[in-house]
């Protein structure tokens, strides 16, 4: 059996930053995996730990920078993995779920694994889309937003929980080939051990083109445009009390007076 699992690596943000262009600049992100995919390749490794003769292929899509995001992932213990990039998709200033999924695609039916893992969104853009979108493509079935994933692998079927809006909870069967896209709190994902991090720089993490996965430029091109970049303005200021616990008490009682509360 074989599971593929989608990562992404997501900036964060300091408190503190500068925009410029269309991007916040560099000095001000750190780089991460994506929260969600952290679940996604926890489930993975699970399976691989309760089923006999799986293997876990992790794929991404971005630049070298990226490869220090998927080595976490092996070290989790993910046995291989795939990166996707060129120096045409650098040029792109938004890569959307559908060019993703486009990409994500191409790599799967190369791959051609019996399940694939993804997180129901990323940190940072949360289109929440990819790995629905990427469903489509291949025309495998698929289960949003699941909390809860019991593996048959004998049947091909995967019996799924998936929360849905208003605290709702939908108990399905989903054949397989299947993509899945998991949500947190599923399981707790594991910290990669001194051993896992060492076996990780030895796994094989292949880098491809779009064009040797079969993806020309044309088909890279998005609908969607970004045109700009700014900081939401505060709807409220924070007010900060200075001095002694009596003095700023005295400062409190003074400023809920002014807004009209009341004992």
């Amino acid at each position: 059996m074989r599971i593929l699992v989608t990562v992404k690596e997501v900036g964060i943000v300091d408190d503190d930053f500068h925009i410029a262009g269309l991007n916040i600049d560099e000095r001000y992100l750190t780089y991460e995996l994506n929260e969600w995919d952290s679940y996604a390749i926890e489930e993975a490794v699970q399976v691989s730990e309760a089923v006999d003769d799986v293997e876990v292929v992790v794929v991404s899509v971005g630049p070298e920078r990226v490869e220090e995001t998927i080595r976490q992932a092996l070290a989790k213990g993910a046995d291989r993995a795939v990166r996707i990039w060129d120096d045409a998709l650098a040029e792109h200033d938004l890569l959307d779920a559908r060019t993703k999924a486009t990409l994500l695609a191409a790599v799967t039916r190369d791959i051609d694994p019996d399940l694939v893992l993804t997180g129901v969104q990323s940190g940072d853009t949360g289109f929440a889309a990819t790995g629905v979108t990427l469903a489509e493509r291949l025309g495998f079935e698929w289960a949003a937003v699941v909390n809860q994933l019991d593996l048959d692998a004998e049947a091909d079927i995967a019996h799924v929980h998936r929360e849905l809006e208003g605290g709702v909870d939908e108990v399905t069967d989903v054949e397989l080939p299947a993509v899945l896209t998991i949500q947190t709190g599923i399981n707790e994902p594991r910290y990669a051990s001194l051993r896992g991090i060492r076996q990780a720089q030895n796994k094989p993490l292949d880098v491809r083109t779009p064009a040797e996965v079969g993806v020309g430029e044309a088909a890279l091109e998005s609908l969607l445009r970004w045109t700009d970049t700014r900081e939401p303005e505060a709807e409220s200021e924070a007010t900060i009390f200075e001095g002694d616990p009596e003095e700023t008490a005295g400062q409190l009682a003074g400023t809920l007076h002014e807004l009209g509360v009341e004992e």
